[in-house]
């Protein structure tokens, strides 16, 4: 992951929660939570069978993990809509990342693992999730580059979709930041190039009606608490749409760099011009 994106203005302010607000925020948070770590402790157990008889292949507990995440969307009564073709070809998925709720609404339809930045698997809670769920955790650093290439290879062979985030940090969900072009680099091993597509994958928030345009953005110095704290008092939530666009295969492509460059079109193509700032 890159430096924080701190965007071109002031990160808007939130709004101070009425008795109300904290009511919602005590019986959706309570809900979420048990509905979390509850399927949290289950896949575990879980996977205390599945992992030696499986090994890396993973039949029953993905099925938790998107349980979870489906129910989170009904405890917020959050709209969420797919369009689009899901993949069958064995490959992995490219998406914009405006919000942590992306973990959710990514992993609601699609047996999906992320790959992400290593810091994160000592983060409490959620490094807790991600670790469960089978996350692939990377570092920045050139030294290790063939290791995790080989880490890549290992995980799509064995039928696993991965998902990343190419702009390599969160915006505001009214842009579309340049892709980095560093993981693409593995999936033109000799061992993948010829049998891997990727699918670039749009998703856009809307906020509630009357609320700032920017208001599932997770952004800056913005804290995790206080923007969770900010969905979860939402009076009416407002919706999140999930584009799933053509997949590219990638033996199409010259390199790295071509292949980026067609997933973030396709990736920022699917973004109405009512959502895009300029």
């Amino acid at each position: 992951m890159s430096a924080t994106w701190y965007g071109d203005g002031p990160e808007p302010e939130p709004h101070k929660l009425s008795f109300g607000d904290w009511l919602r925020v005590a019986w959706r948070g309570s809900l979420l939570g048990i509905v979390t770590f509850g399927c949290l402790a289950l896949l575990l157990l879980v996977r205390l069978i599945e992992r030696p008889i499986f090994g890396m292949r993973r039949p029953v507990t993905p099925y938790i993990t998107r349980f979870v995440c489906t129910a989170a969307f009904v405890i917020l009564r959050m709209p969420h809509r797919v369009r689009g073709q899901i993949m069958t070809h064995r490959g992995a998925f490219v998406a914009n990342h405006s919000s942590w709720l992306d973990i959710f609404t990514l992993n609601a339809r699609k047996r999906i693992y992320y790959v992400s930045k290593a810091e994160v698997a000592s983060w409490p809670g959620i490094g807790w999730l991600a670790r469960a769920t089978g996350t692939v955790f990377i570092n920045r650093d050139r030294r290790e580059a063939r290791a995790q290439t080989a880490l890549f290879e290992a995980r799509l062979l064995a039928g696993h979709k991965l998902l990343f985030f190419p702009e390599g940090t969160s915006s505001d969900g009214r842009r579309v930041l340049p892709f980095k072009t560093t993981l693409f680099a593995a999936f033109f091993s000799e061992a993948l190039r010829d049998v891997l597509w990727v699918q670039p994958v749009s998703v856009l928030y809307r906020a509630p009606e009357g609320a700032e345009a920017r208001f599932y953005g997770w952004w800056g110095d913005m804290g995790f608490g206080a923007n969770l704290l900010q969905v979860l008092a939402a009076r009416q939530q407002g919706s999140v749409e999930v584009i799933y666009h053509p997949p590219l295969r990638v033996a199409d492509f010259a390199d790295r760099k071509a292949l980026a460059a067609a997933c973030e079109a396709a990736v920022r193509g699917g973004f109405p011009a009512e959502l895009l700032s300029d």
